[in-house]
């Protein structure tokens, strides 16, 4: 997989969507609605440097060890950021999607740490990215981009905070059953394998495909290699509610 394969969009004299200035809205504004609301002189700078960037699917956005430079938001696609441990088993923290941002890479901008973590594009991904420098700069002086990043901050604490009391002490099936429904996105047959299931989960491939294997009994979904079709999903909603 590529390490931050962005590329940045710039834009020439003779476009009809220049860069932001004080002055001019640009379009992805309308994923941030706190961001509209900046209007200090400190903020304005700061939005003025935000330049659009892309990164394909696949690529790796950051990886454990790396260097956090720039503050990113996300206008449309899907990065995951998950963590091995020392004995290989992978879990997903969260995922950052349309509108949010990494409360990894705010952490580590305001802390001046490294990533502990890795962040996957799951699809083509179009994002914002703002120099570290100037992230510093909003969180410092401008009051309206200060209060966006915490806000942003805050929620994303709460989710992981959420994952944690799930991982301690949440049943296993309950959560199992809760995932194929979020993953599943409405359809009726849902591309992921054991394995897959088990680094969302944070658990062992084995203790996932016994649960599935009990669902199968029940004859609640119905396994196949490479993707798990869902047979029953009220009893899956109904189990999902612990």
């Amino acid at each position: 997989m590529p390490f931050v394969c962005f590329v940045v969009i710039t834009y020439d004299s003779e476009s009809n969507e220049p860069p932001m200035t004080s002055n001019l809205t640009p379009p992805w504004i309308r994923h941030f609605p706190a961001l509209a609301l900046v209007d200090d002189p400190a903020g304005l700078a700061v939005l003025a440097d935000a330049r659009e960037i892309q990164a394909p699917e696949g690529a790796v956005v950051f990886r454990p060890g790396s260097q956090c430079e720039q503050y990113l938001l996300v206008v449309s696609g899907s990065v995951r950021v998950q963590q091995t441990s020392s004995s290989g088993r992978e879990i997903v923290l969260y995922r950052v999607q349309t509108g949010e941002s990494c409360v990894l890479t705010t952490s580590c901008l305001l802390g001046g740490n490294r990533y502990g973590a890795e962040g996957i594009c799951e699809s083509p991904v179009s994002g914002i990215s703002i120099p570290a420098s100037r992230f510093m700069e909003g969180i410092e002086h401008s009051p309206g981009f200060r209060r966006f990043v915490f806000q942003g901050y805050g929620q994303r604490i709460a989710e992981l905070m959420t994952l944690i009391d799930e991982v301690a002490f949440g049943r296993l099936n309950v959560r199992l059953a809760q995932r194929l429904l979020e993953l599943a996105h409405g359809q009726e047959t849902l591309h992921c394998t054991h394995q897959d299931l088990a680094v969302e989960l944070g658990s062992a491939r084995e203790v996932v495909s016994r649960a599935l294997k009990d669902f199968e009994r029940h004859a609640w979904v119905r396994l196949a290699r490479g993707h798990i079709d869902l047979l029953d999903r009220p009893a899956l909603e109904k189990l999902a509610k612990g």
